[in-house]
């Protein structure tokens, strides 16, 4: 019997892959959140970024709460996220520098937050999440980068 046919399966092997991450790495949700919230206090103080989130998001909580439940996602394989992220990015303003930006902020608030073992575990998956999402933020506006090819700015018409 195929393990699409035991619906008991899927959330054992997550679990069985949570807990193989977490004792890999010591990554758990406590620490996805601190990390998470950490990030955003950042994120919003920053001249470059700060402005872009602050056009969008009001109410930072569900945010933020829907960003541990990505990051739980990412890393531990739980299934908590349930979102459409390269929609949300499609239409905003940015370009290379800003996912430039973006990872270097993340890296350095991994770092600060996060034993070794974990933080390459993460920036890993964000460099990831990052090369995606940037392909298809130029994707959306009519690109189609080379290998190797960054977004460039967009220009007003």
């Amino acid at each position: 019997m195929s393990s699409s046919a035991q619906p008991h399966a899927a959330p054992a092997r997550r679990a069985a892959f949570a807990a193989q991450v977490k004792a890999r790495t010591g990554i758990d949700e406590d620490m996805i959140q601190r990390l998470v919230h950490a990030f955003y206090g950042r994120v919003r103080a920053d001249s470059m970024l700060g402005p872009i989130f602050a056009a969008r998001i009001s109410d930072w909580e569900p945010h933020l709460e829907r960003m541990c439940a990505f990051w739980s996602s990412v890393t531990l394989m739980t299934g908590r996220y349930h979102g459409q992220p390269m929609q949300a990015h499609a239409p905003l303003p940015i370009d290379a520098a800003h996912f430039d930006r973006w990872l270097a902020m993340f890296a350095a608030t991994v770092d600060n937050v996060c034993p070794a073992s974990a933080a390459e575990h993460f920036i890993g998956k964000a460099r990831m999440i990052a090369e995606s999402l940037e392909l298809g933020v130029a994707t959306h506006r009519g690109l189609m980068p080379a290998k190797g090819q960054r977004l460039p700015p967009e220009h007003p018409a």
